[in-house]
């Protein structure tokens, strides 16, 4: 089963068809994101320490997003759970400006629901490791992560590879494994040109960069029996943050109204919160062309100001 389940992540051989108040709040009182009234440094304190705290970038690289389309596939559910997962994961998607794709898409978010996950997260891994971890620099969160990913006990726990890109050319800006054989190489007289990819660059700058960072693979595998608490929107939701956005599966987020808790307790959150859509509408309204890994993130964190902005700003009317 396990292989066959593989086989549909990463060969698509199959799918499910798709469709106001203290800057530090008491632990016992998360924050709601749209009833903050504070102002100034405050807010922005606020938002900071809770990007710091959920984002996980892979090593050395910035935070990574999916690009355009998204393809969500269900495996070992229910058709009408399959499909309603698929339908809300597309939905979040499409409102922060992917595109996901129509039945017969290929998958390149799939969820594996299973009666053991860490079991069929190591036979998963097992089969299909070089899926896992491609090789190329900063594509994956390391070893010890994709350790954590097979043996920690989790209701649900993912795996994310992303890929530096060049954003003008839209191709991969990383050498993976078997690029160049020796002859090949020989060639370019032993130069570095015969190895990795050649970049043209637009407009040089010490401030900006063209390169980007984008997911293009994630695997979630939902343990069934420790998510029977849960709604099915509070479960698709759940997905939806952690495949669209690199999230740290040990973030403290107790200080906060997200979904992120719906573990600790199922009536913390009935849906995505106003943190959440918040964040992932700045991540994806980001611009990401800051050369500075820490300025990048303090344009996410000024992206999801402007969201909270115009949230109250609606609440208000």
């Amino acid at each position: 089963m396990i292989g066959m389940l593989a086989a549909m992540m990463l060969a698509a051989a199959a799918q499910v068809p798709p469709g106001q108040a203290e800057s530090a709040p008491p632990q016992d009182a998360p924050v709601r994101l749209e009833d903050v009234t504070v102002t100034g440094r405050s807010l922005e304190r606020m938002i900071g320490d809770f990007v710091a705290e959920v984002a996980e970038p892979n090593r050395g690289r910035r935070l990574a997003r999916w690009d355009r389309s998204i393809c969500v596939g269900v495996a070992n559910l229910r058709a009408e759970s399959a499909q309603y997962i698929i339908d809300r994961v597309s939905t979040v998607a499409e409102d922060i400006g992917l595109n996901p794709g129509g039945p017969g898409c290929t998958p390149n978010l799939l969820v594996v629901a299973t009666a053991d996950g860490e079991a069929a997260a190591r036979a998963l891994v097992g089969e299909r490791r070089r899926a896992f971890r491609m090789g190329g620099a900063g594509m994956d969160r390391g070893v010890a992560a994709l350790t954590d990913f097979q043996e920690t006990d989790r209701p649900v726990r993912w795996w994310q590879v992303a890929m530096p890109i060049d954003s003008e050319s839209g191709m991969r800006a990383t050498r993976l494994p078997g690029d160049c054989q020796a002859y090949e190489c020989n060639a370019f007289d032993g130069s570095v040109m015969g190895y990795a990819p050649v970049i043209s660059i637009s407009s040089a700058s010490r401030l900006n960069t063209q390169i980007v960072d984008n997911i293009f693979r994630t695997v979630v595998i939902v343990d069934i029996d420790d998510v029977s608490a849960l709604t099915v929107q509070q479960l698709a939701d759940y997905i939806a943050m952690v495949s669209l956005a690199q999230i740290d599966p040990d973030a403290d987020t107790s200080r906060y109204a997200t979904i992120l808790n719906v573990f600790d307790g199922p009536e913390s959150a009935p849906g995505l919160t106003g943190w959440d859509t918040a964040y992932l509408t700045g991540l994806y309204g980001a611009e990401r062309t800051d050369q500075s890994p820490a300025a990048g993130r303090a344009e996410i964190e000024a992206s999801i100001g402007r969201a909270h902005a115009r949230a109250r700003a609606q609440t208000e009317e």
